[in-house]
C-alpha cells in the first residue's frame, strides 16, 4: 500500500510504501471496542469508598424511647435512612483492571491504523522538527495539512519543541510512536505521522515480536 508524503507546506512531495499488515487490515469493531473498554477501565483508580452503617462514627444509643412519642420507631443514627448515616451498597475500593490477549490488543491498533489510512485521515509528513517552541508555527503547519481542529501528532521519539508548540492547542495531542494506543486513535480525527514514526509503528506491530518486547507499548 502506498501513501502520499507531505512537506510542512502541505504539498505532496513523494509516496511511501507501508506494510499491508498494519495499514490494510479489515476493521474488527468488536475487538476495537473491547480494547477501548479495557484501556479506559485500566485507567480507573478504583479508590471510591463509602462507609457502611457499621463504620459511621455515631453512638449506638437509641434516639428516643420506643413508645408514646408520636414518632416512628427509631434506633441508631447510623441507619442509612438518616442524614449522615451509613450508605447502602455504596462503592468500595476495588480493581477495575481487565485482561485482554496480546494478539487482540495488537489487532485493535492495526484495525484503527488501517481505518485512518482508508478514510484519508492519515497524513504522513517527511519530518516534523522545530528550531524552537512556537505555537504560531505549529498552528500554521496544522492548518496547511487540514488538521487544525483535531489531530494526533505521532513522532518516532518525543520531540520537546513539537510538544511545547502543541500543548496549548485545543484538540491537538503529541505522542511518540511507541505509546500509540486505542483511545487516542479514537479521540482525534486526523492522525499526523512522520515517516520515521510510520517505520517505527511497522517495526512494533507489523509482525509478531517476541513476548514482552512491546508489552509496555500496547
Amino acid at each position: 500500500m502506498q501513501l502520499p508524503v507531505y512537506n510542512l507546506a502541505g504539498e505532496p512531495v513523494s509516496e511511501i510504501d507501508v506494510s499491508d499488515s498494519v495499514f490494510l487490515v479489515p476493521f474488527n469493531g468488536a475487538v476495537v471496542h473491547q480494547a477501548m473498554v479495557r484501556q479506559m477501565a485500566n485507567a480507573r483508580q478504583g479508590t471510591a469508598s463509602t462507609k457502611t452503617r457499621g463504620e459511621v462514627a455515631y453512638s449506638t444509643r437509641k434516639l428516643f424511647r420506643q413508645k408514646h412519642t408520636g414518632n416512628a420507631r427509631a434506633g441508631s443514627r447510623r441507619s442509612p435512612l438518616r442524614r449522615g448515616g451509613g450508605v447502602t451498597f455504596g462503592p468500595q475500593p476495588r480493581s477495575y483492571r481487565q485482561a485482554m490477549p496480546r494478539k487482540m490488543r495488537r489487532l485493535a491498533l492495526r484495525c484503527l491504523l488501517s481505518a485512518k489510512a482508508g478514510d484519508g485521515e492519515l497524513k504522513v509528513v517527511e519530518q516534523l522538527t522545530l528550531d524552537q517552541p512556537r505555537t504560531r508555527e505549529m498552528v500554521k503547519i496544522l492548518s496547511t495539512l487540514g488538521a487544525e481542529e483535531s489531530a494526533l501528532i505521532v513522532t518516532e521519539a518525543p520531540e520537546g519543541n513539537v510538544i511545547k508548540s502543541a500543548q496549548n492547542l485545543s484538540g491537538i495531542k503529541t505522542i511518540p510512536a511507541g505509546l500509540l494506543n486505542v483511545v487516542d486513535l479514537l479521540s482525534y480525527r486526523i492522525l499526523l505521522m512522520t515517516v520515521a514514526a510510520v517505520r517505527r509503528v511497522e517495526q512494533l506491530w507489523g509482525q509478531e515480536a517476541p513476548r514482552g518486547e512491546v508489552s509496555a507499548s500496547v
